[in-house]
């Protein structure tokens, strides 16, 4: 990809709806956050925790990335984090982000969640009035725990509904479909909140799960859910629904032998509301704009295929139409000041 692609892509307005605060721990603020609370980490340089990057799989990633979360300790340090992940946001042009964010790996531990919602909720609220960025939080439920778990958490979560838009599942997949958190999903449905689900890219199970999620749970999005190319029949419903895909290519290359380049263009093609975003970027190596540059080095992709799949991410965020419609005028103007600058 030429330099002056990859300058138009951080230009891009483009949302991301496929991101983990907790994924966005740079070892330099791990570093830091650790002497704040003082806790020795193992590792004693950057490069070390670089180092335990060695992934192979959904599997060995989570072993490294839930333990990093001990330096996760009070309501300051997770708005350090959430401010630190929007710094880099509005440098990818992000201008609308709704986030993840896990907080039974920091109940389960000892941290209270009041202490976890009022930091990232201070970041968002900061975010809108310093940058420009509105953004979100989606509470996700770890699939590895129990489902009453999950509905503890969901219940400790009502006190701040106006605080969060929606509710997700993420972590290991394994033996964990979503069908076992149907009914925590249908409550929150009923308490208002929006939904997601991870289907994660070649799980045991994969297309049944997306089926689980489309027919059964009624999600309103799926994350990665890529494999649903398998299914054309599968792909017809998800797109007749306007169902959104947030995937993400560079983690996809670390978890498995390549970034489902094919999968992703393949739904673009379909006309299906699939966009990009950089899930783990701490971890992975790369923030929204690094990835659709790795996609489109990949695939071969245009400007116009990445215009497409920005509008995309506004299409299948969470917004009000009037929000959306502004959102894509802006990529409209952008597009239009670009090309007016480009030499006849």
């Amino acid at each position: 990809m030429t330099r002056d692609l990859a300058a138009f892509v951080a230009g891009l307005p483009k949302a991301e709806l496929h991101l983990h605060l907790e994924g966005t721990l740079e070892p330099e603020l791990k570093f830091a956050l650790a002497a704040r609370n003082g806790i020795q980490l193992a590792e004693k340089s950057v490069d070390e925790v670089k180092a335990t990057y060695n992934f192979t799989d959904l599997t060995s990633f989570l072993a490294v990335y839930y333990p990093a979360m001990q330096v996760l300790q009070t309501a300051e340090d997770f708005f350090d984090l959430a401010w630190a992940y929007l710094l880099r946001a509005k440098q990818n042009g992000v201008v609308h982000a709704e986030m993840f964010f896990d907080p039974q790996a920091h109940t389960s531990r000892g941290v209270s969640f009041a202490d976890v919602i009022t930091g990232y909720r201070r970041a968002v609220v900061r975010a809108q009035s310093e940058l420009g960025i509105s953004a979100e939080l989606i509470l996700c439920f770890l699939r590895d725990f129990t489902a009453e778990h999950a509905m503890s958490t969901l219940m400790e979560a009502l006190p701040y509904r106006h605080w969060i838009i929606g509710v997700g599942l993420d972590s290991d997949e394994r033996g964990n479909p979503p069908a076992k958190f149907a009914e925590v999903f249908a409550r929150a449905k009923r308490e208002g909140f929006l939904t997601t689900m991870h289907c994660d890219i070649d799980q045991t199970g994969s297309i049944d799960h997306i089926r689980q999620v489309i027919e059964d749970i009624g999600a309103d999005r799926i994350d990665h859910g890529t494999n649903i190319v398998e299914d054309p029949e599968l792909v017809a419903l998800a797109k007749g629904k306007g169902l959104g895909f947030t995937t993400c290519p560079l983690s996809n290359s670390f978890v498995t032998d390549q970034m489902k380049a094919t999968e992703i263009v393949a739904l673009l093609r379909a006309g299906v509301r699939v966009m990009v975003n950089s899930d783990d970027p701490a971890y992975f190596g790369g923030y929204v704009a690094d990835n659709y540059v790795a996609l489109a080095e990949q695939a071969g992709l245009d400007q116009t295929d990445l215009v497409r799949l920005a509008a995309n991410s506004f299409d299948a965020a969470w917004l009000t139409p009037t929000r959306r419609a502004e959102y894509l005028a802006a990529i409209d103007a952008y597009v239009s000041e670009e090309a007016a600058a480009v030499p006849a």
